[in-house]
């Protein structure tokens, strides 16, 4: 395992995981939670976390973003810590709904008509943010040819990813963490 990963996964466990009775966003129950931007917006560990995201983006990727919130973390800091190491990556936000003002639509950053995208987010456990991310970046005119989380809590991301065509990675799944996991 790298520095970096050890680092990330050790932040992960002692900043980001709470054990304890919660409800997950689907209404379902669960016996841990974890707010992985606790871990991405640390300053000790977010180029760390923008370094093993970068290992699994593709070469000719053009820009990384997501459903915003979920995403803008991982999202901005991989793009800035891959601008310091010239490589050129535009980030964007996907808007959860249409902007109504200025120019309008569902993409705010730096996206291209038929740039390569990979699509992130900071935890999942169904997928269904990255995917309807992965929807509009294709509506827009973008390729999608990556998902990739920080974190993957529940295991049916890759199945469904690949029903539409997707190659789905996680940095971190929940077994990483200690548990099993949870369809949620």
């Amino acid at each position: 395992m790298s520095d970096a990963r050890t680092r990330v996964l050790k932040h992960l466990l002692e900043h980001s995981v709470r054990r304890g009775e919660f409800v997950l966003k689907s209404g379902r129950t669960s016996n841990w939670f974890i707010d992985s931007k606790q871990t991405i917006c640390a300053p000790e560990v977010m180029v760390d976390v923008a370094t093993l995201i970068l290992e699994k983006i593709p070469a000719d990727a053009d820009a990384i973003g997501g459903l915003t919130m979920g995403a803008d973390g991982a999202s901005f800091i991989t793009a800035g810590v891959a601008a310091t190491r010239g490589r050129m990556l535009r980030a964007f936000s996907v808007r959860k709904e249409v902007k109504d003002h200025g120019a309008g639509g569902r993409i705010a950053g730096s996206l291209l008509v038929g740039d390569h995208v990979v699509i992130t987010e900071d935890t999942v456990s169904r997928g269904t943010s990255l995917l309807e991310a992965a929807r509009v970046v294709r509506d827009f005119g973008a390729e999608v040819v990556l998902l990739v989380a920080v974190v993957d809590r529940g295991g049916t991301v890759e199945e469904m990813a690949a029903k539409e065509g997707l190659r789905f990675d996680a940095l971190y799944r929940a077994a990483d963490l200690g548990f099993s996991f949870e369809g949620g």
